[in-house]
């Protein structure tokens, strides 16, 4: 069967393998939509510090079941489409024992730590497969990027009185987006790029920031009545958005922090105090909020074409890396299709 395999910096290849062998208690899932992710580009540039080289990329997954081995519930068919949760738990570190295996000290995200799904077929444990006829493969591969930012939205334990400041039109960042206004928060998106933006428009923001054309600080003052937004969802990941989330965010209020900086950032500390915020990390995502975001994908009112910058087939995976590298600003998902 065929793979994608990142070999180091700048370098990928289609490699074959063997198909897997079913074993008690798996599914054997055929592969038909895999989304690139940040983590999958900063692999391709040699920015990635946890990702165990050559690797297999590839999380965001959408399939079919294929085959079921012994043991596994007569709920997941041959047929199903499906999607897989990509993360590991150990179950006795502090995470796991606290209930959140999202942020398990030893998990392994597929791509990343180990071998990912960017295969004509993977085989995981049943435990880890999601099924619904009423979503096709090609959709459930946006419910793993979303679900991210479903999870920092509970993190932040979004309300219908909430201001939320979302920072990044990512797929991560339109996740967060989608989510808070499901809860009735009113949502301010903002990104340098106003296509982002007015697609944050269209699932649920009800205003914009333009951080590169607009002064920030006296847009979101007049949008709050000079209180700042109740709560900031981070979801870029560099010095000037995380010092904008501590700077800008309510007295009192609450900062998510999805993206992480590959350097340190110098802040003015004060505000942690003065402010009494709460700073909270935000890692992966819970099984609730994949069902939560399966949930919002079959009302039907997710424009997903908007969302695909790109369907390439395995061979051409290089050339869309290297198309996503040249003008990150412009991509929302590429997916590869097998």
């Amino acid at each position: 069967m065929k793979a994608i395999q990142i070999l180091g910096e700048k370098s990928v290849t289609v490699i074959e393998k063997e198909k897997p062998q079913l074993q008690s208690g798996e599914v054997l899932v055929k592969i038909k939509y895999v989304g690139f992710c940040g983590s999958d580009l900063n692999t391709f540039l040699g920015k990635n510090p946890m990702v165990k080289l050559p690797v297999i990329p590839g999380h965001e997954i959408g399939a079919v079941v294929e085959a079921v081995g012994d043991g596994v519930p007569a709920s997941i068919k041959p047929g199903a489409a499906c999607t897989v949760n990509p993360y590991t738990n150990c179950g006795y570190c502090p995470s796991c024992r606290n209930g959140r295996p999202n942020a398990c000290q030893f998990n392994q995200t597929f791509g990343v730590q180990r071998n990912g799904a960017m295969s004509d077929y993977i085989a995981v444990p049943w435990q880890k497969v999601i099924v619904d006829e009423a979503i096709s493969p090609r959709d459930f591969a946006f419910v793993e990027p979303m679900s991210v930012g479903f999870h920092a939205v509970s993190r932040a334990e979004v309300t219908d009185l909430d201001v939320v400041l979302v920072i990044g039109c990512g797929m991560i960042g339109l996740g967060a987006v989608v989510r808070a206004a499901l809860r009735g928060a009113r949502v301010i998106a903002m990104d340098m790029d106003d296509e982002k933006l007015n697609l944050a428009k269209k699932l649920g923001a009800s205003y914009t920031v333009n951080s590169k054309t607009e002064n920030v600080h006296e847009k979101l003052q007049s949008l709050t009545n000079n209180f700042g937004p109740d709560v900031v969802v981070e979801a870029v990941g560099a010095p000037i958005t995380y010092q904008t989330a501590i700077n800008e965010v309510a007295f009192t209020g609450r900062v998510v922090c999805i993206g992480y900086a590959k350097i340190e950032i110098a802040f003015e500390t004060k505000y942690f105090v003065q402010k009494e915020l709460d700073i909270r990390g935000s890692r992966n995502a819970m099984p609730e909020d994949f069902r939560a975001v399966m949930e919002y994908m079959k009302r039907g009112t997710c424009p997903v074409d908007e969302l695909i910058s790109g369907i390439f087939q395995p061979e051409e995976a290089q050339a869309a890396l290297e198309k996503w590298a040249e003008n990150p600003a412009k991509v929302f998902r590429m997916l590869v299709e097998f």
